[in-house]
């Protein structure tokens, strides 16, 4: 019976993802067991090593619907490690003297390092898909509030103005320095392990390089320049990789329930009947797929750490470290996958409330121009007296409720300075923005997601 969030017959799908179980299963991981020790056995018959005929019928029964489950439960009990077991089952179910030839000259680990590089490959062609998706949707959020002016925030208070569509490119760009990030690794990663028991494929005689270039080909990944069985960097910077993603994940979630709050409104996630709904207060709509993010992107976090332990493994077959890859690879991939997959339902069906937006931005009577007001007047009286004069007139705006653009009118030494529109288009937020616009555009065009000729100018 399932124990882990990420394995729950009820919360799976919020914390997880359907392919990325199936990738980290028993049964996927075995069949990558199977997969190694085929593809091995013709790498040796292509260069005369085993006979051709043992490694066809090694090919045959490497299939996972041969193995007994709970033979291998067993035997991995006893043993510790579950590849011995498959290979003890596989060699029976050979016929003729086929199944001597199984696992020739290999050991444990190469095994099972391939098979997890293999895992995380198929791993990253989810986690693409789903970056991809993520992207587009951000990307078409920017360009549609591009011009949606709202208040950016400082340590939570009002600060200047920004757009909605700024604060989406930010996203945007970060989301694709994930996805070059992503893109960079994986050549470093999709490199299979094959090095005998301490590295060197001496139980292969002059032939273990041999060996290794048909393998890279049977299995479709890089060939080590040397082992790497007990230097785990390439385990470790995925984990790493999966801790930025999610962190970044984690940090749009946040500003998403911090504008979902009622007195802010200003975007919410998609709407679905009862989704986020109360068992006692019936106006209730939580922010659910920001607070399954916020959960997934913490969680990551500290199997990060647990992969960076990992790294620390003594000499050329580690006493434990390794094992520590077992406990945090599944949970760190699904749990990502589950991050992204809540982003992008709300990615493609956020509702953005402009109207609040524009409702915020007036909420403090102008104070959220105050600069704009100070470096209106600096080239008239100097900066350090542009911004006492206009500190004054704030405090007086938050304590009495009046207009700032009234006090700036009514006050002589800034009437002297500024006309009436002046001061108008000043305190307007919507006219300091900045290169906000501009800004957009060029992320916009570096993402490359949506056509130029469909761009709001």
């Amino acid at each position: 019976m399932p124990t882990s969030a990420i394995d729950s017959l009820i919360f799976r799908d919020i914390f997880g993802d359907a392919e990325m179980r199936r990738i980290w299963s028993d049964e996927n991981r075995t069949q990558r067991y199977l997969d190694f020790e085929a593809a091995l056995a013709r790498a040796q018959a292509s260069i005369g090593m085993i006979p051709k005929e043992a490694a066809a019928e090694i090919t045959r029964v490497c299939r996972v619907e041969n193995i007994d489950f709970e033979k291998l439960e067993q035997e991995t009990l006893n043993i510790g490690y579950p590849v011995l077991g498959v290979v003890h089952q596989i060699a029976k179910l050979c016929r003729g003297d086929a199944g001597n030839y199984c696992h020739w000259g290999a050991t444990t680990q190469d095994i099972t390092d391939t098979a997890t590089v293999l895992q995380m490959r198929a791993s990253f062609d989810v986690i693409g898909s789903k970056l991809q998706a993520a992207i587009t949707a951000t990307a078409k959020l920017a360009q549609d509030h591009r011009n949606t002016p709202m208040a950016g925030r400082s340590n939570l208070q009002q600060a200047v103005p920004i757009t909605f569509g700024f604060k989406m490119a930010r996203l945007l760009a970060t989301l694709r320095r994930h996805q070059q990030r992503l893109a960079e690794l994986r050549p470093r990663l999709e490199v299979f392990e094959f090095g005998g028991a301490c590295g060197t494929l001496a139980s292969l005689g002059d032939k273990g390089l041999d060996v290794q270039t048909a393998l890279a080909g049977e299995l479709g990944l890089a060939q080590p320049d040397i082992a790497w069985h007990t230097e785990r960097d390439r385990i470790a910077e995925a984990g790493c990789f999966l801790g930025l993603l999610t962190g970044t994940l984690g940090k749009f979630a946040t500003d998403l329930k911090l504008m979902m709050q009622t007195e802010v409104g200003e975007a919410s996630e998609p709407f679905v009947p009862n989704r986020g709904s109360s068992s006692t207060m019936p106006q209730k709509r939580n922010p659910i797929s920001s607070v399954y993010i916020t959960a997934c992107a913490a969680s990551v976090r500290q199997h990060v750490a647990a992969l960076l332990d990992a790294m620390i493994e003594d000499h050329e077959r580690a006493t434990g470290p390794w094992e520590i890859e077992w406990i945090a690879l599944p949970s760190i991939f699904t749990l990502a996958a589950g991050a992204l997959k809540q982003a992008v339902f709300v990615l493609e069906g956020m509702e953005v409330h402009a109207d609040a937006m524009a409702a915020n931005l007036n909420l403090t009577h102008g104070l959220i121009v105050s600069e704009a007001v100070m470096m209106g007047l600096a080239p008239h009286l100097g900066r350090d007296r542009a911004h006492d004069l206009v500190y004054e007139l704030c405090h007086k705006t938050g304590n009495e409720g009046t207009p700032l653009s009234d006090l700036l009118q009514q006050n002589a030494e800034i009437a002297g300075q500024l006309s009436a529109d002046k001061i108008r288009q000043l305190t307007d937020p919507a006219g300091y923005l900045g290169v906000a616009g501009a800004m957009v555009d060029r992320v916009l065009q570096s993402a490359d997601s949506i056509p130029a000729e469909s761009r709001v100018p």
